[in-house]
């Protein structure tokens, strides 16, 4: 029997997508975050470009709101 799950648009995002959107929408910088997971800043502005085009997001304020929405991070 499956269960009942609704899905979200966070489910279209791989683990490292999540994580860095995380990061991104607490303020880090891509600097911060690729010193922080080990990676180029320019991975980082790939993810993040990568992140809201997966979540049809123009800019860094729908971002946040969508983060908040969602229970990735708290008002």
């Amino acid at each position: 029997m499956k269960k009942n799950t609704k899905a979200t648009p966070l489910d279209g995002l791989s683990p490292r997508e999540r994580q860095v959107l995380k990061l991104v929408v607490e303020g880090r910088t891509s600097k911060e975050i690729a010193a922080a997971i080990g990676v180029k800043p320019s991975t980082i502005d790939t993810y993040r470009s990568r992140i809201m085009a997966k979540l049809e997001i123009g800019d860094l304020a729908n971002l946040v709101r969508f983060a908040i929405r969602h229970g990735l991070i708290k008002p």
